[in-house]
């Protein structure tokens, strides 16, 4: 870009803000959100929309019964969709706008229901065929969102993020162009904050080169969110979501999980990476490159203080949160003579060519074990590596992780845990990897009660040092999930 244009840019600075699902789930959630935004009018807000709660998981419903020859299944799923998304557009942006944005949503529903049809004739749902189908809800969602601003006196304009996000071609788990999305980005929204006026981008979506649609992987609005604030030089992100912020650990499995008031980019980037929903894992790099806050806040609860994510927290808490990654998988591999470092790169080569992201290893001289989310590819794998290593799995595991910045430091936390889970098969103990966590493999039926004995032990006591509690927070009232 040239030298003339960066000026613009840097005058349009602004606020970032995206609504999940359940911050926009019906046309009182979507009038909430109007109001939180009226109040950031001074600060340039950018709206990044996701769609509404739960339709992601619909569409993928639909998807999955189309691909197993349930037409009528998989039709009645999609035109349920299209009934609720006219009723909300009917509620949140009257009767006058009401015909103009029945005829956008018709143009977005149209092609869904013949991707329906392909999806049968193929007989299964692929990555490309998933993107096109799940990226719908959010260009549904912005349509509605846009108008609905509009209606309510804000001089909103929808900008497509499948125009301004390029990615690879990874379907289902695209990573951004950089440059050349900066450099579009900057060109759509820009101009419209220049003219004092509210974009509105739908979440989660991208396209390729060619104009293929993909998408940034579940839970990737967070992603969005990211890659525009540090396009645009923001101020600050927001994420506005249905809790308090975030939380000691998932408040369905204890109820009296307490909000962490700070965190750094690197803790907040460790909890999302080993398994809390709060924030979507690729979402915090952008903002930390550019040095960008990151708020999570409930839209429930505007006046709330959320989470605070900057560089440096200034705290003394050395414990933040506790979560757990479920449905994970143990491979062990166990070559026939020794891991040779030409044997390593063969192994890791095998599983990149199937696609697998590895989440954790551990090695010794004859052994190899690794993480991996799912089972799909493995017997192929292992016939791959058949001759050269014996290939094992066991699935129904859980990866259980402390969070907290130093963590490692303190020696007393970790023979605090491995005391309190004595009577616990615990595998692929972790803490050199990151000074910010601990961790360990257990199965998956013993992962929600250990949770729950480590949040006893380090957050239930107002007295004890490594405990977020130690910033004198209430406990946190969350409403829903952990998400």
């Amino acid at each position: 870009m040239s030298e003339a244009a960066q000026p613009a840019v840097a005058e349009a600075q602004c606020l970032v803000m995206k609504f999940g699902g359940t911050s926009l789930a019906d046309a009182a959630a979507i009038r909430r959100a109007i109001r939180i935004v009226k109040q950031r009018l001074r600060l340039k807000p950018v709206i990044i929309a996701s769609a509404l709660a739960a339709v992601t998981d619909q569409l993928l419903s639909a998807g999955r019964a189309a691909a197993q020859g349930l037409a009528d299944a998989a039709r009645e799923t999609l035109q349920e969709l299209q009934r609720r998304h006219q009723q909300v557009a009917l509620d949140t942006a009257g009767p006058d706008a009401y015909e103009e944005l029945c005829r956008q949503l018709d143009l977005e529903f149209q092609p869904l229901h013949l991707l329906l049809s392909s999806i049968a004739s193929a007989g299964e749902l692929t990555p490309r065929f998933q993107d096109q189908l799940l990226g719908a809800g959010e260009c549904l969602s912005s349509w509605i969102v846009q108008a609905a601003f509009v209606h309510a006196g804000l001089d909103a304009v929808r900008v497509d993020a499948r125009a301004c996000i390029v990615t690879d071609a990874a379907h289902t788990q695209a990573t951004p162009l950089w440059e050349e999305t900066n450099q579009r980005l900057q060109s759509a929204i820009a101009p419209v904050l220049a003219d004092s006026r509210v974009p509105v981008v739908g979440g989660f979506v991208g396209s390729t080169r060619d104009g293929i649609p993909t998408t940034l992987g579940r839970g990737g609005s967070d992603f969005t969110a990211s890659i525009v604030g540090a396009a645009l030089h923001a101020s600050r992100i927001e994420i506005w979501t249905d809790v308090d912020g975030i939380l000691t650990t998932d408040p369905k499995l204890c109820p009296e999980a307490r909000r962490v008031p700070t965190m750094s980019f690197e803790e907040a980037a460790d909890l999302a990476y080993f398994g809390a929903k709060v924030l979507h894992p690729a979402s915090i790099a952008p903002a930390m490159r550019k040095n960008i806050p990151v708020a999570v806040l409930n839209s429930r609860n505007p006046e709330g203080k959320g989470t605070e994510i900057v560089a440096h927290p200034g705290d003394e808490c050395v414990m933040k949160a506790i979560t757990a990654k479920k449905d994970v998988t143990v491979v062990d591999v166990e070559a026939v003579r020794w891991l040779a470092p030409e044997l390593l790169r063969e192994i890791f080569e095998v599983f990149e060519r199937h696609q697998y992201s590895l989440d954790l290893l551990s090695a010794s001289r004859g052994s190899l074990s690794l993480l991996v989310s799912s089972t799909e590819a493995l017997p192929a794998i292992a016939e791959e590596l058949k001759g050269l290593a014996h290939v094992r799995w066991q699935s129904q595991k859980a990866l259980v992780c402390l969070v907290g910045e130093n963590v490692r430091r303190q020696p007393e936390i970790a023979s605090q845990v491995f005391r309190a889970l004595s009577d616990v098969d615990l595998r692929m103990i972790c803490q050199g990897a990151s000074e910010r966590n601990i961790s360990f493999l257990v199965d998956e039926s013993r992962a929600e009660d250990l949770v729950r004995r480590l949040h006893r032990l380090f957050f239930h006591s107002r007295f004890d040092r490594y405990s977020a509690a130690s910033a004198a927070q209430p406990m946190c009232q969350a409403e829903g999930s952990w998400q």
